[in-house]
């Protein structure tokens, strides 16, 4: 059974990796730059400041937080302890990767882009979903065109974006339930 997910988990990756083109290539590797998607973090921020005001601060202080516990769990839970290898660096499967990019660090479970994504998209979809319909495909598109992009990139196994999303997720509304309690009491 764990070896036909391996197996299944390698062929969805060729998959993906496989239909590369030179527009999607460039659509992929800014969709994977932390810094290609500061205007829609300025947009946040903005909405952020309008609904919450003064304590905005607050929320700034939780999305921090949420990035932090995301990043360093995928790391230290995670890559350090199951170390497996990224796609491109398994040598039965570099020779048949399109990599439009260098290919990263070492090990690649859980993707740390598909957690710290996903931490910050349920949180914010939580956050400002009340008030905001568009923020859940915003958030969602954002978080899905991340992980789909390391995929694309040669640089991850489906598996390791699913897991880190999941993992992310579940960290996102851990640190809105947190917010939730300190909002309460300031």
């Amino acid at each position: 059974m764990f070896e036909q997910l391996i197996t299944l988990d390698k062929e969805l990756l060729l998959l993906i990796n496989g239909f590369h083109n030179h527009v999607l290539d460039s659509i992929m590797v800014f969709a994977s730059l932390k810094l290609g998607w500061i205007p829609l973090y300025v947009f946040l921020l903005y909405t952020i400041i309008k609904d919450y005001g003064r304590k905005t601060w607050l929320v700034l202080i939780i999305i921090g937080l949420t990035i932090i516990i995301a990043d360093q769990s995928s790391v230290h839970l995670f890559k350090n302890i199951f170390q497996r290898l990224r796609p491109c660096h398994d040598d039965a499967l570099a020779e048949l990767l399109y990599l439009v990019k260098p290919c990263g660090g070492k090990f690649g479970f859980v993707s740390s882009h598909a957690a710290n994504s996903f931490s910050l998209a349920v949180f914010i979809i939580l956050l400002l979903k009340n008030k905001h319909r568009w923020i859940w495909p915003v958030m969602l598109l954002y978080a899905v065109l991340i992980i789909y992009s390391r995929v694309y990139l040669g640089v991850h196994f489906p598996s390791d974006v699913i897991v880190g999303a999941v993992v992310g997720s579940l960290i996102g509304i851990g640190t809105y339930y947190l917010f939730k309690q300190i909002y309460k009491h300031i």
